[in-house]
Formats: C-alpha cells, structure tokens, sequence
C-alpha cells in the first residue's frame, strides 16, 4: 500500500483543484486546499479493476448485476449497520444531481425548501436555479461548536409551508457529525409538518475517534419513508471524476417520482468505470480506508498543534467528521472581501472562503487536509508567514 505521504505531482493533469488557478482568476503560484478531493491515489484494489476493464477495451452501455449491489450491501451492513434492499437503489452521476432531481420531482416551482446555512453551497444554488424559495435554518455557533435551533427551524417550516429539507450529514463545512437525538428531532419535526427529507450523506466515511456516523432513514421506520439518501463512494476513495452515486429511496410513490424525472434529464446507464471502481472499492477497500482515516487523523491533530502554537490568531473549529476543516479566521480582523484576498495574494492559498457556505459563513475559511503532511505545512507556513507581515 502506497504511503499517504507520498506526493503525486498532479499539475497538467485536467485536474480542477490544480490546473484552472489561473482560469478562475487566481495567481497560478496559488497552493490549492479547496475542492473536496484528495491528493491521494484510489486504493490499489480500484487501480486493478480500472486497469484490466481498460485491457478489456470496450466501453459499451453498460448497468449493474447483482454482484454490485451485494458490494453495496456488504459495505453499509459492515460500515453503518444499515441493511439496505435492492429495490431502493437508483444511481445518478452525483449527489448534487440528485438533490436537483429530487427537487425537481418532490415539489413544485414556488414551494419552500430549507437548508441549514453555513451548508455546502450547492445546496442553494440548486434550490434557487430550480426556482424554489430557500429557507435558511442558521446553525448556531458559540464555544467554538455548532448546534442546531430547532425552535427556528420548526417555526420556519410552519411560516413558509417547507415541502423539503436537505439534510447535510456529516456536515460540510462545519464538521458536526448529528447525534441520534439531533437526528431523531430534526426526524419528528419533518414527520408532523409533511416534510421529504433529502439527506446528503457522501461524507458518511470520515469520522473521527468518538463520534459515529448515524443513517438518518434507519433512525425510525417511518424516517425511510420520508427520506431520499444520497451516498456515493466518490469521497470516500476519491473517484469524484468517474460519476457515480447511489440514491437510497425505500418509498416507492417518492422513487417512482424521482426515476421519472432522472428519466426526463435524458440520464440512463451510468458510466461503466464507475461501476467497476464502486464495486472495487466497496469490495476491497476497507483496509485502505482504515489506514487513510488514522492519517487524516494525524493530520488533523498536526493542523491544531501549528495554529495554537504558532498561528493563535486563527480558531480551529474541532471536527467529528469529514476532510474539510472549518477554521474561523474572525481574529485578523479582515471583511470577507479583504480575508479572501490576504489568503490568496498574501498567503499564496487557495481555499474555500466561508461566504459562500451562507449565512454565518462570514469570517471564516474551509480548509482541505485531505493531502501528505508536507503539503499541509507547506501551505500553513505560508499562512504562518503572511499573518506575521500583516
């Protein structure tokens, strides 16, 4: 198994994360923490199965069998204790088409759908291009830690008529991994006011030590039959590029909705190296996983010894979950604008400024450690360097 501190040169490979700095606008110096991949190689059971349906050389239409379903079904038994059934399986090109599709066949142009801000930010731009009303149930920030206001988000479900909640589970950006009695009242709440719940689970694979991803349909019976669960096994062993994910539905009046319109998008037969490279990685992948979590880990714990010993300006808000770090830069004093401009033009980074998460996103940066350490001390003495010239 190949060392997660080796770097793989990445540049002039069509990668986003690497090549379209100066595309975007950003100096092409920049040293990119920012888009939900990693600097990692898939594991090599996932290479094996690419490279020999490569051999095989040809790429015609293509759809899964039953061995891909009982990876599935080994994966989340063995990972998440969820039994899952074959019937509730439909598979899109990625989470964020599932949540448009979703959108787009469980509620109607003008119908409220709220999202629990700061969120990963697709989440509104979905609703909104769709032609929705976002609502937004503010998580609340105090000591350093995230809670939910579910006074709030219950009284605006009630005054804007909300027909769907997209849940975010891990969270992204703010590192929350639910427990089961946030969970189960966010659940209740959405039972007695006629809410779908669209839970975007795609980080499900990353927690850390303490805290335990939890399948928000299997909570209670009647939880499944509100709720669309999106999974993919993209984030987990960085196969973003390859287009597969796996939607979960167990009622079939809300499945029958969302194929028609996934039907109605013109999507079909998903793409074939995706199917080969889930079916791997869900078969084989576990060890690397386990490996890959304890050096994520070890990198986390590198990242808050830097900025409290040498970077005390900037807060670490502590994770439970996922590779993306939420850090509140508040202390430099910085708008958003002035903030995102130091971190490029001064620090030479290239992060994720927490604007455009939404509202109480203000202030603050998110942060990819999802790469070798040395990249991430790389990119934190740089941050060292230009708070020091300020």
């Amino acid at each position: 198994m190949e060392s997660f501190d080796t770097i793989v040169d990445r540049r002039n490979t069509d990668s986003i994360k690497y090549d379209f700095a100066a595309r975007r606008g950003l100096p092409e110096y920049v040293l990119p923490l920012w888009v939900a991949d990693m600097d990692f190689r898939t594991p090599p059971c996932v290479i094996e199965a690419l490279v020999g349906k490569s051999r095989h050389g040809i790429f015609g239409y293509s759809d899964t069998r039953e061995d891909y379903f009982e990876a599935l079904r080994g994966w989340f038994s063995k990972q998440h204790n969820w039994d899952i059934k074959p019937e509730w399986i439909v598979k899109t090109p990625g989470v964020v088409n599932a949540i448009c599709i979703a959108i787009r066949s469980l509620t109607e142009e003008g119908d409220a759908v709220i999202v629990q801000q700061p969120v990963y930010h697709p989440f509104s731009s979905s609703v909104r291009s769709n032609n929705r009303k976002l609502v937004v149930n503010q998580l609340i920030y105090s000591d350093g830690r995230y809670s939910i206001d579910f006074d709030d988000f219950e009284e605006k479900i009630v005054r804007n008529n909300v027909k769907l909640f997209i849940l975010c589970s891990p969270h992204n950006p703010v590192g929350r991994v639910w427990t089961r009695e946030e969970l189960v009242r966010l659940g209740n709440i959405c039972l007695k006011h006629g809410v779908i719940v669209v839970s975007d689970e795609i980080h499900e694979d990353f927690t850390y030590p303490g805290h335990r991803h939890l399948v928000f349909a299997d909570l209670r019976p009647e939880f499944g039959d509100i709720t669309v669960t999106c999974t993919a096994p993209t984030k987990t062993f960085n196969l973003a590029s390859l287009q597969i994910s796996n939607i979960f539905i167990p009622n079939q009046k809300l499945r029958r909705k969302f194929r028609e319109e996934l039907s109605r998008s013109g999507y079909s037969q998903p793409n074939i190296m995706g199917i080969v490279a889930c079916r791997a990685a869900y078969t084989g992948g576990a060890e690397w996983l386990g490996e890959l979590k304890k050096y994520l880990y070890g990198n986390l714990n590198f990242l808050r010894e830097f900025l409290k010993q040498r970077l005390p300006e900037i807060k670490l808000v502590e994770p439970e979950g996922t590779y993306l770090v939420w850090l509140d830069c508040s202390g430099l004093g910085f708008d958003d604008k002035r903030l995102e401009d130091f971190i490029i033009q001064r620090a030479g980074l290239w992060l994720d400024s927490g604007y455009i998460f939404g509202k109480g996103g203000e202030g603050f940066q998110r942060v990819n450690i999802a790469c070798p350490r040395a990249i991430l001390e790389k990119a934190l003495t740089r941050l060292e360097n230009a708070v020091k010239k300020m």
